[in-house]
């Protein structure tokens, strides 16, 4: 992999990586504990506000794995290991990079 290949990569990779961090910033408050005040809130209503935090904690964790898998490939880049598969060793193509540069394996290994 080229220079410039490997720095698009890395741009692309820190790009993804801020956005899951202004993503976290902002959904914070729709993880806070619901309010089970019956006085204040219907039942239907706290029902619906348990559903949207189950959600936004599910949401959470999709960011928190996808934040982890990118930390993995900048670290495989430092080691001069990115674009190459994890399991092989062969070169993962371009293309398949393109669509995600988190990607350990290439497409032989990653179908089994």
């Amino acid at each position: 992999m080229h220079g410039k290949e490997r720095d698009h990569f890395r741009q692309l990779l820190q790009s993804r990586q801020q956005e899951l961090i202004t993503q976290d910033k902002l959904a914070h408050d729709s993880q806070k504990a619901v309010m089970l005040d019956q006085q204040s809130v219907g039942r239907l209503s706290r029902m619906d506000a348990l559903q949207q935090q189950a959600m936004a904690k599910a949401t959470q964790t999709r960011r928190t794995q996808q934040s982890q898998r990118i930390n993995a490939a900048l670290t495989r880049m430092k080691e001069g290991e990115f674009g190459y598969c994890v399991s092989c060793g062969q070169d993962i193509p371009l293309k398949r990079l393109e669509l995600d540069p988190t990607t350990p394996l290439c497409i032989s290994c990653a179908s089994g």
